[in-house]
């Protein structure tokens, strides 16, 4: 039986209020955390722990705390930006779960005094929260040009506007219990339909048969054509492309024997779950997949360690549609097994996005010239600074200039014999602005 080394899971938001976003730019309107949502997320913490840090699981990763986390063993990254206090408080929630308290998380002072961590021995687990504005892995599709060219290519297709005429009827009945807001294709209807439908008792009561499934439908379609492409590296697939390399990376250093990394969790959104299930050929094989995961999914990318005589390390993905339901494995790139890591990587690679360098340039569809690199601070920033030293060098050049001219009027004097009378010159000060 193989044994696993060590894991990186996507894990997505739990419940939250409703949730706008712009059809053609993505961006977005404020929301907020449920009390839903912070138990599903935990609930999903608890099992991860259960499958992954627990000795007695087949899935326990080797060598691991499973007791007090080591903060070498696990790191945690956020998503900020869209949705951003709804991830970050889901994430919180999840590690809840993940690494409960623990009265063995103490330390013992030199007065030989025992202090338990507050609440019973909580465990503070440091989160990194990855901001757009400084990094653009965990959301690269907002304020990217190429990527809104392809959602309005999408959106002038001959497969949408087919959709949006075998929609139509369905958009018109249900106007009543949007309360003004589009019902068109592409503004999906579904997020305020759910939300009310699960918050509100009135609504709920109110709301006919089929409505939210037909609304789920619709938004479904529509989330994987925009958040997918043809091609492993499309634009589509952006927002795969840019956590891919978090993936691959992880998976580099967990291989590793000199690392001390065994467990990756990225707290995010559902777009990357959409772009890495058709990047990595899943869709193929399971089109139930093709769509918005519940919230609390989770996406996790096993690094194992074949059985003997096999030395080599493979991976196996594992995906969990919501709270409900176990765990399904799912096999890449065609694959009927798991894939050995090195062919995984190999086919992977490429199509990730590294830096924001590299983002700005398939944003663009051009390269980035260093005043593009610049951010507007950083232009302005320049040019004073160039407007500084033009100025100081022209002050320099006039001074030298003076001083010269006055060398050679007193070198052309010409001084006789016997006494001289010099006259006595009074030069007004010069002021240069």
């Amino acid at each position: 039986m193989s044994e696993i080394l060590g894991v990186v899971v996507l894990a997505r938001n739990g419940d939250r209020t409703a949730y706008y976003q712009d059809p053609s730019t993505y961006s977005y309107s404020a929301t907020e955390t449920t009390a839903l949502g912070e138990a599903d997320s935990h609930q999903l913490g608890a099992l991860l722990r259960s499958t992954y840090f627990s000795s007695s699981s087949p899935s326990f990763i080797k060598g691991i705390s499973s007791e007090i986390v080591d903060n070498n063993e696990v790191k945690v990254r956020v998503k900020a930006g869209g949705e951003g206090t709804v991830v970050f408080d889901s994430a919180i929630a999840l590690l809840q779960g993940l690494f409960p308290p623990n009265p063995k998380n103490k330390i013992v002072l030199a007065n030989e005094t025992t202090v338990i961590a507050p609440l019973g021995g909580y465990q503070y687990v440091p989160v990194e929260t990855v901001e757009p504005g400084n990094d653009r892995s965990l959301e690269s599709w907002t304020d990217c040009p190429a990527f809104q060219q392809h959602v309005a290519e999408f959106h002038a297709s001959d497969a949408f506007k087919t959709k949006a005429k075998e929609a139509a009827g369905f958009y018109a009945s249900v106007k009543d219990f949007v309360f003004g807001r589009p019902t068109t294709l592409e503004n999906s209807i579904f997020d305020f339909v759910n939300t009310q439908l699960t918050h509100n008792k009135t609504y709920a009561h109110r709301l006919p048969p089929t409505f939210v499934e037909q609304a789920r439908g619709y938004a479904d379609w529509h989330e994987a054509g925009v958040f997918s492409d043809d091609q492993i590296n499309g634009i589509g697939n952006i927002a795969g492309r840019t956590v891919l390399h978090a993936i691959i990376s992880s998976l580099e250093r967990i291989a590793f024997n000199g690392d001390p990394l065994q467990f990756l969790l990225i707290q995010t959104t559902y777009q990357p779950f959409i772009s890495l299930l058709h990047q990595f050929e899943v869709i193929k094989d399971h089109p139930q997949l093709n769509a918005i995961p519940d919230y609390s999914s989770a996406l996790a990318i096993e690094l194992r360690r074949g059985p003997p005589p096999e030395s080599r390390d493979f991976i196996r993905l594992k995906f969990k549609n919501g709270t409900a339901g176990a765990w399904e494995v799912l096999h890449v790139f065609g694959h009927h097994a798991d894939i050995p890591v090195t062919e995984f990587i190999y086919r992977a690679e490429n199509a990730a996005i590294t830096s924001n360098k590299e983002w700005r340039q398939v944003c663009s569809g051009k390269s980035v010239g260093l005043l593009e690199a610049a951010t507007g601070n950083d232009i302005q920033s320049a040019f004073a600074g160039a407007f500084a030293f033009v100025l100081l060098l022209g002050l320099f050049a006039v001074s030298k200039m003076i001083k010269n001219s006055r060398a050679k009027a007193r070198a052309s004097r010409v001084r006789l014999e016997g006494g001289e009378n010099v006259p006595v010159v009074v030069v007004e000060k010069t002021r240069y602005v």
